[in-house]
């Protein structure tokens, strides 16, 4: 059997990291994987998780299954943290998955069981993975304009004039904040009329947020997708706990569905359960249950949103540093687009061969995209890390 395969390339983010510890260069910068870091290179654990995971470690007393559709206090406690005022209960499942990738696997399962032949819209660019899980589900994709990387600019008139033409019942891919992987995202006049849009049109929206609280705040990134949630008649939401609370080894994700009518909650909810069955049966447990304690214990819920605060007010900072050190170092004003963006991520707009060559000359690494992980900076590489690029792109 195995002989029939053909071999697959590396993973063009993953393996980056297996590069740079390879390296033995002292002075050397991981800008790939999309991992927050804090000033040391570390990978923090937010306090309040640590101290929900004890507390939940010291209480219980088995471990016996739950369900496929996972705990459902946090099924709750996620889907009020998204859609906020907009959650209707009435309409709205959620089923707990491995991860915000797991999440978007079992909407995108879900969607293929009774539309087989819908097509998936991806924005360009979009999350490398998008597009394969959407093919591992047996669905079509096609892709709208969205992010000018030679300029820096979002494409909204172009990505409209797309989206103008997507049919009934097909499937629109949006990213709720912190676009990756450009960084750029919409406003909320722009989510405005994409929401009018795709009600109009009939079309069903399905919203990645992966890192929510990270660009500006827990409800101001949430605005556009609880715009969405408000006009259309039936959204699929992929969330990921990955970022926000640390757990990313944990995969802890939730696929939350707006149904059409309240009586399409319950058969919408059991098929999403049945999709988690037949992969993985139940779904971990001990990072959900964090999170729910968390987001349910005033306290926990307090001390977590501060060091959140704290994460996007650095990533930020660092945003502003870099774009400041390249403004110095290019004397242009080229790269001054990335202060402006949000998330962890932004494309730099430079070609295969000068990633290739900021990775061997320099001790950069990224992936061939171009797209650099601000929050794997820290103050001292800043310098270094702008000239290497100044070096590379004059």
């Amino acid at each position: 059997m195995f002989s029939l395969m053909t071999p697959l390339p590396p993973d063009p983010v993953l393996s980056i990291t297996t590069k740079f510890n390879a390296d033995p260069r002292t002075q050397k910068f991981d800008l790939g994987v999309g991992v927050y870091r804090d000033e040391t290179g570390h990978t923090p654990i937010p306090a309040a998780v640590k101290q929900a995971e004890r507390d939940i470690l010291a209480a219980q007393t088995t471990k016996t299954y739950i369900s496929p559709a996972g705990n459902p206090a946090f099924n709750d406690a996620v889907s009020k943290l998204v859609l906020g005022e907009s959650l209707d209960t009435a309409r709205t499942f959620a089923v707990q998955t491995p991860g915000g990738t797991g999440a978007i696997k079992n909407l995108l399962d879900l969607a293929f069981q009774v539309m087989p032949d819908a097509v998936v819209w991806l924005s360009a660019p979009t999350w490398p993975n998008h597009g394969p899980i959407a093919a591992a589900a047996g669905l079509i994709t096609a892709s709208y304009p969205y992010y000018d990387v030679r300029t820096g600019t979002l494409l909204f008139d172009e990505m409209m004039s797309a989206l103008a033409q997507v049919p009934a019942g097909d499937i629109v891919v949006l990213h709720g904040c912190c676009h990756n992987p450009s960084g750029a995202d919409l406003s909320l006049d722009q989510w405005a009329e994409v929401a009018a849009l795709l009600e109009k049109r009939g079309a069903i929206p399905l919203i990645d947020i992966a890192y929510l609280g990270l660009g500006d705040g827990l409800d101001e990134d949430a605005k556009g997708l609880r715009l969405i949630a408000t006009r259309c008649e039936e959204v699929m939401i992929a969330a990921s706990c990955s970022k926000n609370f640390g757990l990313y080894r944990d995969r802890v994700g939730a696929a939350i569905v707006k149904t059409a009518s309240a009586e399409l909650k319950q058969v919408g909810f059991d098929n999403a359960a049945y999709i988690s069955r037949s992969a993985f049966s139940m779904p971990p447990d001990i990072g959900a249950s964090v999170v729910a304690r968390v987001l349910e214990t005033e306290a926990l819920r307090a001390s977590w949103i501060e060091e959140l605060d704290t994460m996007r007010r650095r990533i930020n900072d660092l945003r502003g540093l870099l774009t400041d050190e390249l403004r110095q170092q290019t004397n242009s004003e080229r790269f001054d687009f990335l202060a402006g963006q949000k998330g962890m991520f932004s494309l730099l707009g430079t070609s295969p061969a000068q990633a290739a060559t900021l990775e061997r000359d320099h001790g950069v690494y990224l992936p061939a995209s171009g797209r650099i992980n601000i929050a794997g900076l820290n103050t001292k590489a800043i310098a270094p890390v702008a000239t290497a690029i100044a070096a590379v792109c004059r």
